[in-house]
């Protein structure tokens, strides 16, 4: 990609999705599509109907700056420093993992229940936070909840807290840095959120590259059959909940059965749900508490 030729929109879309196609990128022409958007600051729709426009240096050096890292597989969200998860659009670092599709189902599992219960001003706490994606969702769609939301990474906390000013949030949330729960000692929540590290320790090589070469292990491993973290939460939240109230934990492929077990061994949980995802696989368990 010669630097004195003349570039059309059109012309580098096409060239960047074979480019990527060659070197095994999954979604060649829409990552391509993307990351010149952001690059041009216009919507994708821009890209069709000004394809015959010429890019500016300034505007090709900045595209082949991300062409690079898009090839070294760094995800699409950390080259533009955001994602759009449930409506916002969060600021994401290499201290948080992306916000996925998946996860919107325990978003929306919380809100549904948070709404059905009906209490005014429901405490809840979202364990493991990242950049604040599924506590700060819940916020932003039950208006008289408080949030008290924790990571064990400080500059994940960064993030979230960063993301919570930036959606006007801030005032409804506290931000604390520990080990899952130990920072909340004493408190009572109606709802406790967890999208907690999952994957088995010996499948963490097999991740794609862009997962397993960018986004923070810490926030991906779940110990030897990846129940680690389910275990002390199944163990320790219950306690915590207000009495008819629920937790609700993300968790990975074949783990629903085994999690929902480790809740209902909580002699405080009374029932378990168990919900799908976009794709039908058993991705949200939600326990609750006898009222």
């Amino acid at each position: 990609m010669a630097g004195n030729e003349v570039w059309t929109i059109g012309r580098i879309l096409k060239w960047t999705e074979d480019y990527f196609a060659q070197k095994g990128i999954e979604n060649p022409r829409l990552d391509a599509e993307v990351l010149l958007s952001h690059v041009l600051q216009k919507q994708r729709i821009y890209l069709y109907v000004h394809f015959d426009e010429p890019l500016q240096a300034a505007e090709l050096a900045a595209f082949r700056e991300m062409i690079k890292k898009r090839i070294a597989h760094v995800p699409v969200a950390y080259i533009l420093g955001e994602k759009e998860f449930m409506g916002l659009t969060f600021k994401v670092t290499e201290a948080t993992l992306v916000p996925r599709p998946d996860t919107e189902i325990l978003v929306q599992a919380g809100v549904d229940r948070l709404r059905q219960l009906g209490r005014s001003n429901p405490r809840i706490a979202d364990i493991g936070t990242g950049t604040g994606a599924v506590g700060l969702s819940v916020l932003n769609f039950v208006k008289d909840a408080v949030l008290d939301t924790v990571d064990i990474s400080p500059a994940a906390r960064a993030v979230a807290e960063e993301n919570a000013e930036s959606f006007g949030l801030k005032e409804r949330a506290n931000f604390f840095t520990g080990d899952l729960l130990a920072p909340l000692a004493g408190q009572t929540y109606t709802a406790i959120l967890s999208n907690p590290p999952y994957i088995p320790a010996k499948d963490i090589e097999g991740l794609a590259a862009d997962v397993r070469n960018s986004e923070p292990h810490t926030a991906l491993d779940g110990g030897e059959d990846g129940l680690d973290f389910y275990r002390r939460l199944c163990s320790e939240a219950p306690a915590m909940l207000a009495a008819g109230g629920f937790m609700a934990f993300e968790v990975g492929i074949d783990q629903a059965g085994d999690v929902a077990r480790l809740a209902e061994e909580n002699p405080l949980i009374c029932r378990t749900e168990i919900l799908k995802d976009y794709a039908g696989i058993e991705r949200v368990v939600v326990a609750w508490k006898e009222a």
